[in-house]
């Protein structure tokens, strides 16, 4: 008996190291079985609700194969972009899978831990505009962006993506009158009431203006990309070892061919690589 009990001590002894050194953070969502990433409703094919008031999309499904190798449940919770992007969390949320460029701007209140997938970031018209025929064009003009995004960051000439191998870029638009949107599918919203009526032209990431011309948006795509984004999933400061872990997951998902499958399942090519 007085083996066992000491032998029963030295295992419980053995698992206090690891369970005081897993971070704040981890150390919630494994006790809790539960995963809280926040989303946005209404940026397919990234996130949205669906009839059934179900969220899918390429985001929603990466989040959720995340969740299920940390060996818990997901939890979808949808803040502002904005207030998501400004961090300081306080618990309120564990997690973004949210098609996130890493900015110096960002770095200073979020951490990185994993890249997932690359996206261009574009610009789009109402198909009746027969005046902006590159980028260029759109200078001066009333251009649409979601709020806190990259898109406005670029239109202001603040855009700093703080990412290994991120392409540069150069600033092809000046001048333009900037209206911002909760989220970028409102900017499309009002671009497909008709040409100059509310915007003369939207920027938002190639894939959402895509799936917004196959929902039938009278929009059309001018010009090469703006620029590239790397996309990474974001975390709160101050937990290394839940964004080591998030940076193991996302990598084993890399290698095993999940996040390319998911990749061509909502845009139709791989955009991983």
């Amino acid at each position: 008996m007085n083996w066992l009990s000491s032998a029963a001590l030295a295992f419980v002894a053995a698992l206090v190291p690891i369970a005081s050194q897993a971070g704040e953070v981890l150390d919630r969502v494994l006790s809790k079985g539960v995963l809280v990433c926040s989303t946005d409703p209404e940026y397919p094919p990234q996130s949205s609700l669906n009839a059934n008031n179900e969220f899918e999309g390429f985001d929603i499904d990466v989040a959720t194969e995340i969740a299920k190798r940390l060996g818990v449940r997901i939890e979808f919770v949808t803040p502002g972009w904005d207030v998501i992007t400004a961090g300081n969390w306080s618990g309120r949320w564990d997690i973004s899978v949210g098609s996130m460029t890493p900015t110096k701007e960002r770095a200073k209140v979020l951490d990185f831990p994993a890249i997932y997938y690359y996206t261009p970031a574009s610009l789009a018209v109402h198909e009746a505009n027969t005046t902006i025929r590159a980028p260029e064009d759109a200078s001066g003009k009333v251009i649409g962006v979601g709020v806190a995004t990259t898109y406005e960051a670029y239109l202001k000439g603040a855009l700093e993506i703080d990412a290994v191998g991120a392409p540069p870029f150069s600033y092809r638009i000046r001048d333009a009158e900037i209206r911002t949107y909760d989220t970028d599918s409102l900017a499309l919203d009002d671009l497909r009431l008709g040409d100059g009526l509310r915007l003369d032209a939207v920027i938002t990431a190639l894939p959402t203006i895509t799936a917004a011309i196959r929902n039938g948006y009278p929009v059309k795509i001018v010009g090469d990309p703006l620029f590239l984004e790397p996309l990474s999933v974001a975390i709160d400061k101050g937990d290394p070892e839940f964004g080591a872990r998030i940076a193991e997951i996302v990598a084993a998902m890399h290698a095993d061919g999940t996040l390319s499958a998911l990749s061509e399942k909502w845009y139709g090519v791989d955009l991983t690589k």
